[in-house]
């Protein structure tokens, strides 16, 4: 049973750890294309037909980059596809969903107080909703209405405002965040596989054929990869949360993930605007900051009392024991989480307490009172999926207690 359980935990970092590396991978190149298509002269007739040029030096070398914007007038020989970084990225993203969500449905997919599924529901609607995300994002794409990028954006956001309501509505807080990214992911990769590449295609096939390649599929594979240049950073942030509990165990979870977007938004339109040469939009960070700001807010995160708090649980933990409150929150603890977060735990396929976090003794208890109080206190992401049934009161209990504790 140990081997088995040690094998899945390392083959869990192993996917894990592909997954950070190749998507490291596209979106370095997603960046960097991006900046470089923004930033190419424009204006200059160039002997070679090209659209544009930039001069760069990097590694001790200069690099002279020509765009063609539809094709040069012969095939290169030698032609480099960026295509790997974006499948690799989705591919083992998904390992990683099933590994840990899907294996662990009971654990950090499914909230019986949220909705009552069996795993294999859960299964089907997690699967069912990225691909209901592409499909429809990919038709709206190909109507007139998706004609006008700005227009285009606005309802996508909406789109993604809707799907973190209603992931919020079927599946955990920390469940709920990582399938928005997901989500999104999954149109990421889409517009690669399904659009961007095959355009590629066509025009490499026309060039071969020796005809003049069609300039829309150019055009359209630029707009999803716009697309693509604006979500993520989202992404990224989405993927992250799942270590931040107070991102993903509040009420206002889909209402922080809407926001997340936003500030992708923002932060993405500095660059591309600087990268542009139009100048350097210094107050997108200023919304950056109060979108962030508001996001802390929702999460009632107690930002201004954490480093005070934390010094005063080392400084001294008699004060945590003599506090109003610590014989329920003993006994709130020992019985709702004891049983994962223990030397030995005795809860099934737990071998081990998650992180090294013991809650079995009073001194580990006090020790690790903030850590209690931010996960099953101020918000729902501990225990896992309310697998031991804490009631808001115990809740409520704990809040009272860490408070009483570190305010005097």
């Amino acid at each position: 049973m140990y081997d088995l359980a040690a094998m899945g935990a390392w083959l869990e970092f192993a996917v894990r750890w592909l997954h950070v590396i190749t998507a490291i991978a596209w979106i370095g190149s997603s960046f960097y294309f991006i900046a470089l298509d923004l930033g190419l002269h424009r204006d200059r007739n160039l002997a070679s037909g090209a659209d544009g040029e930039e001069w760069q030096v990097h590694g001790g070398g200069f690099y002279h980059i020509q765009k063609y914007l539809v094709a040069p007038d012969q095939m290169p020989g030698d032609l480099i596809w960026f295509k790997w970084e974006s499948y690799a990225t989705w591919l083992s993203g998904f390992a990683m969903l099933a590994l840990v969500y899907y294996l662990g449905a009971e654990f950090y997919l499914i909230d019986p107080n949220i909705a009552d599924l069996a795993p294999w529901q859960a299964i089907l609607i997690s699967m069912g909703s990225l691909g209901f995300g592409w499909l429809a994002y990919d038709r709206i794409c190909k109507t007139k209405f998706g004609d006008n990028n700005t227009r285009l954006m606005l309802l996508l956001f909406v789109i993604l405002v809707g799907m973190a309501w209603f992931y919020t509505q079927v599946f955990t807080g920390r469940a709920a965040m990582l399938h928005l990214g997901a989500f999104t992911a999954t149109i990421m990769s889409g517009n690669v596989f399904f659009i961007i590449m095959p355009n590629q295609r066509i025009v490499v096939a026309d060039l071969i054929a020796g005809r003049i390649p069609d300039a829309k599929y150019g055009k359209i594979a630029k707009q999803r990869s716009t697309h693509n240049n604006y979500l993520t950073l989202p992404v990224v942030f989405l993927m992250l949360s799942n270590h931040y509990p107070l991102a993903f165990g509040t009420e206002y979870t889909w209402l922080i993930a809407s926001l997340v977007f936003l500030m992708g938004v923002t932060i993405r339109h500095f660059f591309n605007t600087m990268h542009a040469r139009k100048g350097t939009p210094y107050w997108t960070w200023a919304v950056t900051a109060i979108l962030f700001i508001i996001i802390m807010w929702l999460s009632t995160a107690p930002m201004f009392r954490a480093d005070e708090a934390e010094q005063e649980v080392q400084a001294g933990l008699v004060q945590f024991a003599q506090a109003d409150g610590w014989e329920d929150v003993h006994d709130i603890v020992m019985g709702r989480c004891s049983m994962c977060h223990a030397e030995e735990p005795f809860y099934e396929g737990i071998l081990w307490a998650p992180k090294g976090v013991r809650l079995d003794t009073e001194a580990e208890i006090i020790r690790n009172a903030r850590a209690v109080y931010l996960q099953a206190g101020l918000s729902h992401a501990m225990p896992p999926a309310n697998l031991s049934y804490i009631e808001e009161e115990e809740r409520a209990a704990i809040v009272k207690w860490y408070e009483a504790a570190t305010s005097g």
